[in-house]
Order: C-alpha cells, then sequence, then structure tokens
C-alpha cells in the first residue's frame, strides 16, 4: 500500500492569496541581497498549517479525513487578519521567514488543538511545539539562519493587513519533485458544517 505525505491546513482563498502574494514580493524587496538567502515559497503553496501529519498508509487516509471532518464541523467560520512580518527562532538570523495573523487567532488555535485530539488516537500526535499563527513565505537556505533581513521583517509593521475569512479545513497531499512540492487538496471540509 502506498504512504501519502498529508497535511491539514488553512488555504487562503484566490483574492487573499493575491494579496499574500504581494506582501511577500515586498518583503522580498526590501531584503535586497539578502533574498537570495531564503527559498522563498511560491504564490500558489501559502497557507496556514493546522498539523503536519507526514507519510500516511493509504488505508488511514479515511479516519484521518473523517477527524478532519469532525474537526471542520466543530469548529465556525474564521475571521483572521494577515498584518507584519517576522522570523522563527528570532528576526536577527530566521530560518523561517512569516506573516503575522490577528483576528479569530485563539479560535484557530482551538481548532488545532481540536484536530490533535482527534487525531492523536489515530497515531499522529500534535506537534511537541506550541501551534502558532503564521504564514510561512521563505526558509533560510543555511540550517543557521539567514542574516541581514531584521530590516525587511520590521518593514513591514503598520502595513495594511489583509482580511480573511476561512469558511474550510483542508487536507492536502504534498507531491515532492526537483522543482519544489506540489499541493492537492483531498478533502475541503466546511467549517461550522455549513
Amino acid at each position: 500500500m502506498a504512504n501519502h505525505r498529508l497535511f491539514i491546513a488553512l488555504e487562503p482563498p484566490d483574492g487573499v492569496r493575491r494579496r499574500l502574494a504581494a506582501l511577500s514580493a515586498r518583503v522580498r524587496r526590501a531584503a535586497g541581497r539578502a533574498a537570495d538567502e531564503i527559498r522563498w515559497v511560491p504564490d500558489e503553496n501559502l497557507h496556514l498549517t493546522m498539523q503536519f501529519l507526514g507519510a500516511v498508509p493509504e488505508e488511514r487516509v479515511p479516519d484521518v479525513t473523517a477527524a478532519v471532518e469532525a474537526a471542520a464541523a466543530a469548529s465556525r467560520p474564521l475571521a483572521l487578519e494577515v498584518q507584519g512580518a517576522g522570523g522563527f527562532p528570532n528576526a536577527r538570523r530566521p530560518r523561517v521567514l512569516w506573516l503575522g495573523l490577528q483576528g479569530d487567532v485563539a479560535p484557530a488555535q482551538a481548532l488545532a488543538a481540536d484536530l490533535g485530539r482527534r487525531l492523536a488516537p489515530l497515531g499522529f500526535p500534535p506537534e511537541a511545539r506550541a501551534w502558532s499563527a503564521h504564514l510561512t513565505i521563505g526558509r533560510a537556505r543555511d540550517a543557521r539562519g539567514a542574516p541581514g533581513l531584521a530590516g525587511a521583517l520590521a518593514s513591514q509593521d503598520g502595513t495594511e493587513g489583509v482580511p480573511w475569512r476561512v469558511g474550510e479545513l483542508t487536507l492536502f497531499e504534498s507531491h515532492l519533485s526537483p522543482k519544489g512540492p506540489r499541493y492537492e487538496a483531498i478533502v475541503r471540509a466546511a467549517l461550522g458544517g455549513a
């Protein structure tokens, strides 16, 4: 039986995705030459990860799908706003560059926790780190992080936020290739069961 590389995420609709791509491009421009030290997430791959599952055997996919649908039905639509930028573990030498989220962050965190509770008995424990509301826009090419980006990230403070109405939770399969990952939506489950 084949394995599927799966993750669960909130996917921005096209209009929001275009505005997020513009924010990412603004960070890239502000970074100048330091932008070359980053592998930027392609615009079509921007998403808010709720839980990464990794390799899932074919026969487990229906159980995972049921857990995703149940967690979505128990939640409600979310009103998020994408605003600001930062880096993990810090902005001085980030390994991950991100756009921040405001608005219904606590309900989104509750949704992630509910997913974790539903998936743990299936053998997919939540990550040891606390869930963090952010959209990854790039990763440093060097494992030690990329210097020279603090100013570019700080320059996004005070910029106009992008409102994002979230109406569904999506189970994705990640197809890896030399060109980078391609994400395929397996299941889209309406929040609140609408």
